[in-house]
């Protein structure tokens, strides 16, 4: 087989037009940022979560701008409410093409919090996470095709820098570094056990993301980016785009750090 000249890559291949996205999550610090820019990039969006009055806000606000975003509930902690939502998302738009996994829960607040919110956690983010993906992996592997991006951190792939919270009332816990580091390895498991039947699993892995933290730990940590800053509701949108999209057709299994440089180092 010969393979494509590179004038047969078509900017169509960026584009989301026509796809059917799923993105839980989708009101919060990365989920508000990334519904508008998968919007714009033309999918059918359906956002879902607990929240459903936040979701039918965002909603709203992207209608607004003459895209197709719909508000649905899911509690990522019920596998039932989970099939319920895929099963909806099927009956409603024919089909799923994409899934976004961006809900979390940040249940421990403190190094020596309860196990009860340890286990809390690894309820949504370990547990719920693999019945999401099986749930809507299994409907785009009957197709034949589809998309799954989880959205990771850079706390799944390096060790804390505890000097960055010193004196500032701010610490890195255990539960969210254990479970974005296992989300990296079950990415690469669900790209093994879905790539034959034509879907890709990827992961994406954002570093520290600007949100009214203290000045002085923002200083600190844009010194350990060689972008030296941290990013923002306009640095996870492009990258998420691109593996959900036809561009990224030969892409699967991958970990991509979208961090500044953080990890470079």
């Amino acid at each position: 087989m010969n393979p494509p000249s590179p004038s047969s890559v078509p900017a169509a291949d960026f584009s989301l037009k026509g796809k059917i996205v799923v993105l839980t999550g989708g009101a919060g610090i990365y989920g508000r940022g990334l519904a508008s820019q998968v919007a714009a990039a033309g999918a059918t969006l359906v956002l879902a979560s607990r929240n459903v009055a936040a979701l039918e806000t965002v909603a709203a606000e992207e209608r607004a701008l003459g895209y197709d975003v719909h508000a649905r509930s899911v509690n990522q902690d019920d596998e039932t409410s989970i099939l319920r939502l895929r099963d909806d998302v099927v009956a409603k738009f024919g089909r799923v093409d994409g899934l976004i996994n961006n809900a979390v829960a940040r249940t421990m607040k403190t190094f020596q919090a309860p196990l009860a919110d340890w286990e809390a956690s690894m309820k949504t983010n370990a547990t719920g996470l693999f019945a999401i993906s099986r749930a809507f992996g299994d409907a785009m592997a009957g197709r034949g095709s589809g998309s799954i991006v989880n959205i990771g951190s850079i706390q799944g792939m390096v060790g804390p820098k505890f000097a960055l919270y010193e004196g500032l009332g701010m610490d890195a816990l255990p539960d969210y570094f254990f479970h974005k580091a296992g989300m990296v390895n079950l990415t690469r498991y669900l790209a093994a056990r879905y790539g034959p039947k034509g879907v890709r699993v990827n992961c994406l892995s954002p570093g520290g993301f600007y949100n009214g933290q203290h000045e002085t730990f923002v200083q600190r940590y844009a010194k350990e980016t060689f972008l030296r800053r941290m990013a923002d509701a306009q640095d996870l949108g492009g990258p998420v785009i691109f593996l959900l999209a036809d561009a990224a057709r030969y892409v699967t299994g991958a970990n991509l750090a979208v961090d500044g440089g953080y990890t470079a180092h």
